[in-house]
């Protein structure tokens, strides 16, 4: 079994979590001629749990194809998806300023959105992770919620100017600016940046790697 596994991710915050965790790695990116945004369209009514691992297992069949074309040295692969979900409404990366504005709006709570207490909406940030090879595969779900402080517009404005909402599911990163406006969150911090360490330490352990 090889000691390095392949990170099919552009995320520069999945690589901070697997050097965190000591995890050797190579990355694996998909070619230019291929739609990787094309596997992230969501389907008419999918629920945002089954829509994270559908997208994950997606993008492992992907890279593992791209690793066989490439005639790539044989070893695990690792991709991961995360969501952001207000009931069944999935909220991906912002298509524009504008739309990253109306995510933060909806999700930080403004005039007449807000709950009874006067908080801003609890939102739920679903991380699909999956580890495979050619003849094995296994996958794992973290599901944490998050509550925003209520937001103005004026506050939503300025985060979204800072550049940082962009490319980020729901318009925000935990790890950065957003911090300041997050009143509560429970479940898997590593997860809501966009990989679940403990999950993902349990997968790697299933291909015989020491963690």
């Amino acid at each position: 079994m090889a000691d390095f596994i392949y990170l099919a991710s552009q995320s520069p915050r999945r690589r901070q979590l697997l050097e965190q965790l000591g995890v050797r790695h190579e990355l694996l990116l998909p070619d230019v001629d291929e739609d990787a945004e094309a596997l992230e369209v969501v389907k008419p009514g999918e629920a945002p749990a089954a829509y994270v691992q559908r997208v994950t297992q997606l993008k492992l069949d992907a890279a593992l194809a791209r690793l066989r074309r490439r005639g790539l040295p044989v070893a695990p692969v690792l991709c991961s998806d995360t969501t952001v979900a207000l009931g069944r409404r999935i909220y991906g990366k912002p298509a524009d300023e504008a739309d990253a504005r109306r995510m933060l709006w909806e999700l930080a709570g403004g005039v007449g959105i807000t709950t009874a207490q006067g908080r801003g909406r609890t939102h739920r940030v679903l991380t699909a992770v999956a580890v495979g090879t050619a003849r094995k595969r296994q996958a794992a779900l973290s599901d944490s919620r998050v509550r925003f402080a209520v937001m103005s517009r004026a506050q939503i404005a300025a985060y979204v100017a800072s550049g940082e909402p962009m490319g980020k599911a729901g318009a925000y990163a935990v790890q950065g600016r957003a911090a300041a406006y997050i009143e509560h969150l429970s479940g898997s911090y590593s997860g809501i940046m966009g990989l679940p360490m403990f999950e993902t330490v349990g997968l790697l352990r299933a291909f015989r790697f020491t963690l």
